[in-house]
C-alpha cells in the first residue's frame, strides 16, 4: 500500500498545496496513491491522538507512506524521530518529498534510521533526567510526597507530577516508560492519570 498523508495545522491552510506535491512526485516515480490521509490538527499533538496514529498502526512491511516533509510528521525532533523510528522498524518506507528522503529501502535509510533511533534514546534519557532533577529539587526544598501515615487519601503518590507526566506523555514517552521513571507501578499511573483527567 502506498498512503499519501497531509496535514495542516489550521482549517486557514489548504491540503492542495501538498497533494499538488505528492501527486506530482508520484507521477515522475511511477507510482500511485492507494489511500490519501489528510488531517488538520496541531503537529504537537500526539500521533495517537491524529489520524496519523491509525496510519501507523495499520501500516505493514512494504507500505509507503509519502508526505511533502518531515514536519508534517510531528513539529518536534523527537517526535518525528519516534515516529520513523518505529517505521523503520516495521519495514515501512517513508517518501519527504521536499527533502528528498527516502528512509527505509537504502543503506542510507538504514544509517538514518540508526541515527534516529540512538537519538531518540538521548532524547528519553534526557526527559528522564530532567524529571529525576526535578524531584531531587521538590525533596530539596521540603516537599514531601505520598500523604501522611493515617491521613485521608487527598494527595496522592504522584502528586504534584502532574507536569511531568503531561510533559512526558507529549514527548512520546510510553506510560510505562513514565511509571518506571517515577517509581510506580503502571496501574498506579493510570489510575493517577484517570484520576487527574491527564490527556493520553
Amino acid at each position: 500500500m502506498i498512503y499519501g498523508y497531509i496535514r495542516v495545522s489550521t482549517d486557514k491552510q489548504t491540503v492542495e498545496n501538498q497533494r499538488y506535491e505528492i501527486n506530482r512526485f508520484v507521477r515522475k516515480s511511477k507510482l500511485k496513491v492507494s489511500e490519501w490521509i489528510e488531517e488538520t490538527i496541531s503537529g504537537t499533538i500526539s500521533p495517537g491522538k491524529r489520524k496519523l496514529g491509525k496510519l501507523l498502526e495499520q501500516t505493514h512491511e512494504g507500505d509507503i507512506i509519502i508526505c511533502s516533509e518531515l514536519s508534517r510528521l510531528g513539529r518536534n525532533m523527537f517526535m518525528i524521530m519516534s515516529i520513523l523510528n518505529s517505521l523503520m522498524e516495521r519495514g515501512v518506507i517513508v517518501y519527504t518529498v521536499k527533502e528528498g528522503y527516502k528512509l527505509g529501502e537504502d543503506l542510507t535509510g538504514k544509517v538514518l534510521a540508526f541515527a534516529f533511533s540512538i537519538s531518540a534514546e538521548i532524547e528519553r534519557t534526557l526527559i528522564s533526567q530532567r524529571t529525576l532533577e526535578a524531584l531531587k529539587r521538590k525533596k530539596a526544598e521540603g516537599v514531601k510526597l505520598g500523604r501522611p501515615a493515617g491521613s485521608k487519601n487527598t494527595r496522592y503518590k504522584l502528586t504534584g507530577y502532574e507536569k511531568q507526566i503531561q510533559l512526558m506523555l507529549n514527548e512520546g514517552c510510553t506510560k510505562t516508560f513514565i511509571s518506571r521513571q517515577l517509581g510506580v507501578s503502571s496501574s498506579t499511573l493510570y489510575i493517577f492519570m484517570k484520576r487527574q483527567k491527564i490527556n493520553f
